[in-house]
């Protein structure tokens, strides 16, 4: 269950992902001219996106933020599913298979919980 804490730092990462540029990135890796199997992980938008993402998956997986919250306000496994592409080639560039690995057990997590 989402605390009063949770949703404070709710807010500091919309904050964070609109001086970023998050909504922009979103809709850039969504848009219908996007490629994720050429799209690279170092593509502004996709990093910006892999990096936001890592980091609320690791803040969940070490219980400082409520899992459901998230689910609830980011459409994880749909961008998930256009990032991961350019995930697997980066994991591979730079022999590293952990490279993101927090973003992506968060959204096996709620996509399997729904």
């Amino acid at each position: 269950m989402a605390t009063h804490e949770d949703a404070v730092l709710m807010v500091q990462l919309f904050r964070w992902s609109t001086e970023i540029g998050g909504m922009e990135a979103a809709d850039a890796v969504l848009a219908d001219g996007f490629d994720p199997e050429i799209a690279t992980a170092r593509d502004p938008a996709v990093n910006k996106l892999l990096i936001f993402g890592e980091s609320i998956a690791t803040l969940v997986k070490h219980g400082l933020l409520d899992r459901d919250l998230v689910n609830d306000t980011w459409a994880m496994g749909l961008i998930w599913s256009r990032l991961a592409p350019a995930v697997r080639r980066e994991r591979q560039r730079m022999n590293e298979p952990r490279l993101y690995e927090n973003l992506e057990a968060l959204v096996t997590m709620v996509t399997a919980a729904v």
